[in-house]
């Protein structure tokens, strides 16, 4: 390892300790958007889980490399030195599986296109929802009767996205975002919980609900009943999108926070103390406090303000390797 990635590790190093301390000072994760606070509220929810989309393995280190162009705090994703064994490689692979995805501070806006012919209220719907994050961050969603940046199916196959700055390795003529059958007739606490929820996956957030303390409290075989009887959801699925801890030396975020948008609602069924995982319902003080500072609005953002307007790839996420994208930045 150079002595330039030496210090580069060793200032994300700081530059994480800053941030969760700045975090974990101001909010302790306790407030809840709306004022919902009961269990009952959220295990009442009729939960269609998410998947987070990732690439081919074949293009992990590529869209690693995009990653770190687009933001060089991305990667390697906050990992402390000490975790380092002295001398030891960082096999290509690897800083690949630690990097972030996150778009990086300055104000970007993501065009915003529909897979299939949309109404223009619904189109307009969605798009609030998106920005919701933006009333708080200089990332925001506009538009485009083009080929967008996202790009939203209503088809089938649930709710999912890829993973922030993963979305420019995805072919234009595919989806980066899939909202099945959202409609004008989608309830409003639908939009408010996975249309932000999904949004949050394209802005770089991973799942909540999969910090360790939280996948502690799961009982695996009961996890594997529920995800097959309730979305059928292999084994390895489960594995994969509920019960594989993210390794928290390559996190900067809050403390596990079960009401954040980006945590599932898990039934007290599944946990190993009958005690459900809340789940979010809408973004909360946290999400909103830590979206702030991963994407900080600049003076101009302020002024004029923004109107509120990995499981592993299957053969049908895949694509011929003819199709992948070259992304010049």
């Amino acid at each position: 390892m150079s002595a330039n990635d030496v210090e580069l590790l060793d200032t994300l190093r700081k530059i994480a300790d800053a941030a969760n301390t700045a975090i974990n000072g101001n909010n302790d994760g306790s407030e809840h958007e709306h004022g919902h606070s009961s269990a009952s509220q959220y295990e009442s929810q009729d939960n269609c889980g998410c998947t987070l989309k990732s690439l081919p393995q074949r293009l992990l280190v590529e869209a690693a490399r995009t990653a770190r162009t687009v933001n060089p705090v991305n990667a390697p994703a906050y990992l402390p030195l000490a975790f380092l064994p002295a001398n030891a490689p960082l096999k290509p692979l690897a800083i690949a599986v630690m990097t972030s995805k996150y778009w990086g501070p300055s104000p970007r806006r993501l065009t915003v296109s529909f897979m299939e012919t949309t109404p223009a209220d619904l189109r307009t719907r969605i798009l609030s929802h998106m920005n919701a994050w933006a009333t708080r961050t200089s990332i925001s969603f506009v538009q485009t009767s083009g080929v967008g940046d996202v790009r939203i199916s209503r088809g089938q196959g649930g709710y999912w996205s890829y993973l922030g700055t993963d979305i420019l390795h995805i072919p234009k003529n595919r989806p980066t975002m899939n909202l099945q059958d959202f409609s004008m007739n989608t309830p409003q606490g639908e939009y408010l919980r996975v249309v932000r929820h999904e949004t949050g996956h394209t802005l770089g957030f991973p799942h909540e609900h999969m910090r360790k303390a939280l996948v502690e409290h799961i009982d695996p075989q009961k996890a594997y009943d529920y995800f097959w009887n309730t979305y059928r959801w292999d084994k390895t699925t489960v594995d994969q999108q509920v019960l594989t801890s993210l390794d928290e030396r390559t996190l900067m975020g809050t403390a596990p926070d079960q009401t954040s948008i980006m945590c599932y609602q898990l039934p007290g069924t599944i946990t190993r103390d009958g005690k459900p995982i809340l789940g979010g319902i809408d973004i909360n003080q946290t999400d909103y406090g830590f979206a702030a500072r991963i994407y900080p609005k600049t003076a101009a953002d302020t002024e004029l303000g923004v109107r509120d307007t990995p499981h592993a790839a299957t053969e049908l996420d895949e694509w011929d390797a003819s199709e992948d994208v070259e992304v010049s930045l």
